[in-house]
This record gives C-alpha cells, structure tokens and sequence, in this order.
C-alpha cells in the first residue's frame, strides 16, 4: 500500500509493507506511539533503555484523489499549483551543543536564505500512453516563507501540464546539513480540491544519503489497485525499509530487519556475563528483535558487543516532546543521579531495612522537594520521580506514595486483597481453574522428586468444609490456581548457587465464595533434591496462631517474588513487546540489567521467559476471548454478553477488557469488510500474505510449523489476526503496565526477589530461634535490599508514566479514515463506545456489590479506563506499546 505508518491501535491503518504496494489494513498503534506517520514504520527506544519498545503498526492502503486537469473546449489546460510543506521545528539547543551543530545552523540558514531548502518532484500515477515508462516528475525548490507554533513553512509553486495525469507521490531531497522532520505537504490548486500527504517521517540531509524519499497521498487502496506509475516508486520504497541484512545500523536509519536476541549478555567486559542466544534454535526458542548489526564479541563470536546506544528505526524514536517529557527525565534520574546516590548510601548492595518503619520513610504523602545536597541537575531530573530528599535520613530518597499504600497502609497484609488482585491487579493473567485433582508435576521425578502435591484434598477441605467438599468445589468449579510449579523448578538449583537470592517451584491455590470474591487457600513450594538432599515441599496455609501466620506471610512473600518475576518477563515483556516486535517489523518490511539484580530468576531471567514463550504462547490464544477460556476462567454462552461466560462474574479486568475487546473488534470488522468484500480479496493480496507469512515465518520462525497459527483466507480470519495484535499492544499493554507502581511501588505487597529460604526448611537450630524471636526481622531480611528495592520503584514509576503526548485508543482520527464516509463514520462508532467505557467503569466502580473492584481502603479497578492525564494514573489505554 502506499504510505502509511502502521499504528496497530491508533489509527487503524492499513498494513504497509515492504515488498509490494500497500495492502489495506486496520490496525492502530500497537507498539509504541510516535509521531511519525509517512511511509514508513517506526519503533521507539528511549535512551537509556530499560526495555525494547516499538511504535505503532498498521498499514493503510490508500485511494488518490482523481486531481485532474481543468479541461476547456476539449483541451487540457494546465494548472498552476502551489505546494505548502510543513516541517517541525528544531530546538536550537540541539544545533549549538556542538561546533559541528553550529555551523550546520549557518549553512542550514544560508540555504534558507537561497532558497532551496527542500527539492520536490511531483510523480503521475500514470504511464507514458507512448512509452509505457514512468512519467518525468515535475521539479521544484520549496523556499522559507514563515514559521509559527513550532512549525516551519516551505512554499513552491508548479505548473502541471494538462496531460499530466493525477499525483500520486512527492519525492523529497533535503538539501540541508540536518535531518528535517516533515510533517505534511498539500497541494493546492486542483478543480476536486487540494491533495495531501501526511508525512510525519525524518528525511536525512542529501550529504548524509543521497537517496530520495517518497510519499504517497492520503488514501486508501488495495495493492491490486496500485496505480502503474506508482508501481516502481513503492517498490524501492519498501525494499530501503528491508535492508539487505549486512551492515551496522546508523541512528538515522528506517530499517527494519529480523535477528535473535544475541546482545543480552556483555561477555567482553566479564565472562559471569555470558548469557545464551535467544531465538534460532530448539533450546532456547524466541521472537526476534530488530537487528542492529553491531560487531560480534570477542569471547563469544554468536554474541553482538554492546554500547551505550540501541538503534531505533528513525521514525521510532521518541517525539521531542516525549524526550524532554518526565517520563525521560524519570529514565535519566534512575541511571544518572540515583544509582550513583545509593550505592554511595548503601556500601552493601545486601543492606537490608531494619524495620517497616524504614520502609515508611521512602514515601512522602506530602511530596515536598527538599534541599539536595550538590543538587544541580540531579534535583530538576529526581523531582518527578523522588518526591524528596532528606537531609535527616542521610539522604535516602523519598518516593511518591503509591495509591495502595496512601489508600490503606496495612492492605498489603490482608489475605482477601491478595486474592483480590490476582483478578484486578498488576497481573490478571495467571490465575485459571483448576481442571484436574490431586494437582501433580508433569516433570521427569527422577530429577525432580515426586510429582505429588503437598496440597492435598484433607488440607483443602479443612479449608473450605463449611461450604462444601472439594469434589463440590471442582464439580462447581469454584477452585483457581496460579501455577508457577512446573516452570520455575528446573531453575531452583541454578538459581540457589546465586549469592543472595532463593527460588522454588510455586503455586496458590484459591476459592471462590458465594459473595463473587477469592480467598486464598494453601500455597506450596517445593526445592528439588540438590546438594544431596532430597526433595522438600510444604503447604502453608492461612492461620490464626502466630508461628502459622508468619509461615504463611513468608510463603506470600516467596510466592509473589514468583508472580512479580512472571508477571515482567512473561505477561508484560515477553506477550506484549517481545511477541510484538516481529509485527512491527513485518509491518514495515511488507506492509506498506535491571530485570537480573531485582528479580527471583536472577542471571536466568530471559532464559525463562525463553521456556515460557516455548511452553505458553500461541498466538490464537493471545486474543482476550481465547485466553480466559484458555484459562478455564469463561465458557462459551450465545446467550451471554459478549458470548462468554464468566465463572468469576466479578473479574474487572475481563469483564472492562471484554467491553474493548468487542469495541475495537467491531471496528477491525468495519475496516476491513469496507476493502475486503470476499475471501478471494484476502487470498489474492499477496501483501497481505507475504506480510503474514513472514510474522510466522520469520518473526516467530521457531514456531513456523506449530499448527495452530491461523490460516489467513478469509476477512473474518483477517478481522481476528488484526483485532489480536492490536488488543495485545493496546489494552493487554495497559493492563499489566501501568498500575505496576500503584500496586508494586510499595514492595512489601509485591516484592521481587525473595533473599532467603523458608524458615521452616531445613531448619537450623539458631535460624530458627532467630524467627520465633523476630520473625518481622526475618521475612525483611526475605525482602529485596535497600538498593534492589529503591532500583524497582524508581523504574516501576518510569514503567507505569504516561507521556503529555501520550495517544489513547479512539481519540484522534486519522486524516485517512476521514476521506471514506463509511470508514469515518465506524471510526466515530468505535469512539463513541470508548468514551462510554470511561462511565461504564466509573459506575462500576461506585456498585458495592463488586467486591473485587473496590471498596474502603482499595484501589478501584481503572486500568483500562482509555484516557488519562499525563503521570502515573492507573488508568488510560494507548495506542501501543509505548514503554
């Protein structure tokens, strides 16, 4: 298809690919917003990064405006036309950093003053009738006439001779020392009005690549419309957005190619620092990531070096604004001023905190911003995210307080909220029903132990017995359970040799009651015969004796460093950027060290989420329907909203989720049922096809052959497949992001490492009397240090930020839909119901009766409300996957 940026939630446009012209394609943002929407694709990656993001993607095919000649007596006449370009304007800060940026002011300044600041050819959609060859494009100098509002206006005129035939594309040199961001031109003068084309895309200066830039109009049409003079143009177009596999990638690149994940570890600088390939092979199965092209290691040749710098296609980069934003000051705080500060501070990285009181003193309800000691930069970067520095407290930084916390400063200690945010928390994805009894390990026992459960049916019915027995429970299916057993017990041995931190295989078991909510039942954990011992497993349950319920805090403890771990890796990196990635690069090519030191798995963070995308993820379950019948949480029903039923009618994510998830389906539908009248239209685009084959073939190559990818024939399967990218980059996003520092800024309530053993494992006689006699000492001591603690909140505040130009699903319309009747008014359809989720969540949240969703002292559940204010909200869906 022609030109478009694809921006799989935001702007459902069409998937614009790289070998042929665009196919039409509905999907707005689904990575990460950016703000550039020309015929390119675009990922955004902060410096410094904490984590992989990319922008949005979506191609949309376009229709021309059919800008003919005025036409007298029979004789084409031609027509005057004049071109307005818009370009953003530049910090001038970012010329005079440098003496280099200096004089490319002056020489940029000088070609203003000439004249030529910007090349255009005007290209026919039409073919010489004598050649049968591309027509030659009308050229022309576009001038400085003005600036305002942050914009600079260029200007030219041309003269279109009657047989021209209609414009389809710009071609653009820049003929500047700096690269220019441009925005739109328009084209004025034409009898059907004028014809536009939003660029929103970097064009580098002709010194730094001779190469010419295309753009295409603002109208959508399939590739089998393509006009003939277009043809060649987007080819090349789409072939400079592929690459040719070779070469490191410079920072003002747009390509987009494929490689396995090689540059996780640093083996040059520290052998400990080796880390395995991830991707391209059957032991460690992965997406694929952007390939940069950096030289390989020198200890380990299958390995990239690393820098300090990560390449980002061009467009992908963040806007200017986001990068002044807090969200970047926040990011450089965190690495540039408050490591630094800690680790003066805290002369062990094990330091622990002496009390819950300590714990206290890192927030401040009142948020003042005291005196810093050699303040200077490190005050204006620390202010967003560090509410304060005291003095008193030897400089220990204060935090923001998060909404747990100022909410009810003990709710972290209550089993019902434990329970309750396993269905309106920070990870709502783990939690299933249990379908089969006695639980038991599928792992070889040989190596592993004996599969039995330590939770048994007499230990479950002790629990339960005044409702009913346990095969009540199952037969009503009333029992859940967030299983983390099986995949972290391979890891505990490994894990153990690691100075500092303990690990064992997990699972909680939970009941539903007859007022809608959960309660924790039993949690087992289990160590696998090591060091020539043999298995040990225990199941701790809730309990009113002392000794009892600080077991059972300790195992809460263990058990949620688990589900923290599982929820970064797994539910927020691995199924939304990871998972991502390869259809965004796919998008653009065919349609037009934080994690280790805070976490349980340590060094093996990325290896298990390498097992977890190898054992859990399929693509046809990602859509939020095939995922909680996946899960056993909803069943089937015709009759019911949305076509399922819940089992735990009272689930505020799924069921504010199900209410997106139709919306934005709907919209899928509308957009592409408007292009793609029948099956053959689907089978027949080859874009489209090439565009999905290669997401399977390439971006997720180590599950090619897996038999449940969908077979992509007809628009339903088309309306699935997209509905799907975009859900999981957009509201799948949002849910597991942002309510990370509400809920995890406060660590006690979700720490992320657990530091020692159970107490009752292999019990010493001195450690413990140590826990009868100061258990709260203990299980702080089970805690993440002082630094590890600090380093998560700092980072969780980043993670959980939205940006001032933040764009949230269904607010803006692109240019494009607004040219379709059809396609604009489903556009204001879909909005329409976005905006009434807002007050469906709203009164929700006010009905006592969902216990789940509220209450005294609970966060509402407003995860998915779409929009939000700039900060951490808890609240608002973007467009993609922004952070």
């Amino acid at each position: 298809m022609a030109t478009q940026k694809i921006d799989i939630f935001k702007t459902p446009i069409l998937f614009h690919r790289a070998d042929h012209a665009g196919t039409l394609f509905l999907l707005n943002k689904p990575c990460i917003p950016s703000h550039s929407r020309a015929n390119s694709f675009s990922i955004n990656r902060p410096k410094p990064q904490l984590q992989r993001k990319y922008k949005n993607i979506v191609r949309a095919g376009y229709v021309l405006d059919k800008a003919k000649a005025v036409e007298t007596g029979g004789t084409r006449l031609s027509i005057p036309v004049k071109a307005t370009v818009t370009v953003k304007s530049t910090n001038i800060e970012d010329y005079l950093s440098s003496l280099v940026g200096i004089f490319n002011r002056g020489f940029d300044d000088i070609i203003d003053l000439l004249g030529k600041s910007l090349l255009l050819e005007l290209v026919s959609e039409d073919l010489d009738p004598k050649t049968g060859s591309e027509k030659k494009p009308i050229n022309g100098y576009a001038h400085l006439t003005g600036q305002k509002d942050g914009e600079v206006i260029y200007e030219s005129e041309f003269v279109i001779p009657g047989d021209f035939g209609e414009i389809g594309a710009v071609i653009v040199q820049n003929e500047h020392r700096t690269e220019t961001y441009l925005k739109h031109i328009v084209l004025n003068g034409f009898p059907n009005g004028p014809i536009e084309f939003n660029c929103g895309s970097w064009v580098e200066p002709k010194f730094v690549n001779p190469d010419t830039r295309a753009f295409f109009a603002d109208k959508s049409y399939l590739p089998s419309q393509t006009p003939k003079g277009l043809k060649s143009l987007r080819e090349k177009d789409l072939v400079s957005l592929r690459g040719n596999g070779t070469g490191e990638r410079k920072y003002s690149d747009r390509i987009y190619d494929y490689d396995v994940y090689n540059d996780l570890g640093n083996p040059d600088s520290n052998p400990e620092l080796a880390r395995p390939v991830l991707g391209g092979s059957k032991q460690y199965p992965y997406p694929r990531r952007c390939r940069t092209g950096r030289p390989p290691s020198k200890n380990d040749p299958k390995s990239e070096t690393r820098s300090g710098t990560f390449y980002v296609p061009r467009d992908e980069e963040f806007s200017e604004v986001k990068n002044r934003s807090f969200v970047i000051t926040i990011a450089e705080a965190v690495f540039n001023a408050i490591l630094p500060l800690l680790e003066s501070v805290l002369t062990a990285t094990d330091r622990v905190f002496p009390s819950f009181t300590t714990i206290d003193q890192l927030y401040d309800q009142e948020a003042p911003i005291t005196k810093l000691k050699n303040s200077g930069s490190l005050r204006s970067s620390v202010a967003r995210c560090v509410s304060a520095v005291s003095d008193a407290i030897d400089e220990i930084i204060q935090f923001e307080t998060p909404e747990m916390l100022r909410k009810d400063q003990f709710s972290w200690l209550r089993d019902e909220e434990f329970a309750r945010q396993t269905l309106a928390g920070t990870n709502p994805y783990s939690i299933k029903l249990v379908t089969e009894w006695p639980l038991r390990s599928s792992l070889d026992p040989d190596v592993y132990g004996p599969p039995e459960s330590a939770i048994t049916t007499e230990l479950v019915e002790r629990e339960i017995k005044d409702f009913m027995t346990v095969e009540e429970a199952l037969q009503g299916k009333k029992l859940f359970i967030i299983d983390y057993h099986d995949l972290l017990l391979p890891y505990v041995s490994k894990v153990r040799q690691i100075k500092g931190t303990t690990l064992y295989g997990s699972r909680a078991l939970f009941f539903l009651t007859p007022d809608g909510t959960l309660n924790p039942i039993a949690i087992e954990l289990t160590r696998p015969p090591m060091d020539g011992k043999p298995q040990w497993k225990q199941a701790f349950n809730p309990s009113l004796e002392a000794t009892g319920l600080w077991l059972w805090r300790f195992a809460k403890a263990q058990f949620l460093a688990h589900d923290s771990g599982y929820h970064e890796l797994v539910s927020h990196w691995l199924r939304t950027h990871c998972a991502t990635e390869p259809y965004i690069i796919a998008t653009n090519r065919q349609l037009s060290g934080i994690i280790e030191i805070s976490f349980s798995p340590s060094k093996y963070s990325m290896e298990l989420s390498s097992v977890a995308y190898d054992q859990l993820w399929r693509f046809d379950r990602e859509a939020l329907p095939a995922d909680l019948i996946n899960r056993g949480i909803a069943v089937e029903d015709p009759t019911a909203p949305h076509g399922l039923k819940l089992l735990i009618e009272d689930y505020p994510f799924a069921n504010d989720g199900l209410i997106l998830w139709d919306a934005l389906k709907q919209w899928v539908a509308d957009y592409v049922n408007y292009y793609y009248k029948d099956a053959s239209m689907v089978q027949s685009d080859t874009e489209l096809q090439a565009w999905w084959t290669e997401i399977r073939t390439r971006g997720h190559g180590d599950k090619k052959d897996e038999p449940w990818w969908p077979v992509l024939q007809t628009p339903e399967v088309l309306i699935g497949i997209v509905t799907t990218i975009a859900w999981v980059a957009s509201a799948h996003h949002s849910a597991v992001n942002f309510g990370q520092y509400a809920y995890a800024g406060y660590f006690p309530n979700r720490p992320t490492i657990a530091r020692i053993n159970m107490p009752c494992e292999d019990p010493t006689g001195e450690g413990w009397k140590r826990f009868l006699d100061n258990p709260d000492s203990e299980l702080l001591v089970c805690f993440p240090s002082q630094i590890q603690a600090m380093l998560v909140m700092a980072v969780l505040a980043l993670l959980s930020s939205h940006s001032p130009d933040e764009e949230y699903i269904g607010e803006h319309m692109e240019p494009t839909w607004g040219e379709e009747p059809a396609i604009k008014e489903a556009f204001e359809r879909f909005s329409t119901r976005i905006k009434e989720l807002e007050k469906i969540i709203d009164d929700r949240n006010k009905d006592a009766s969902l216990k789940n969703r509220g209450g005294a002292g609970v966060v509402p559940y407003e995860l998915l409300k779409p929009f939000s204010k700039p900060g951490v909200t808890g609240e608002g869906v973007p467009y993609s996957v922004s952070i």
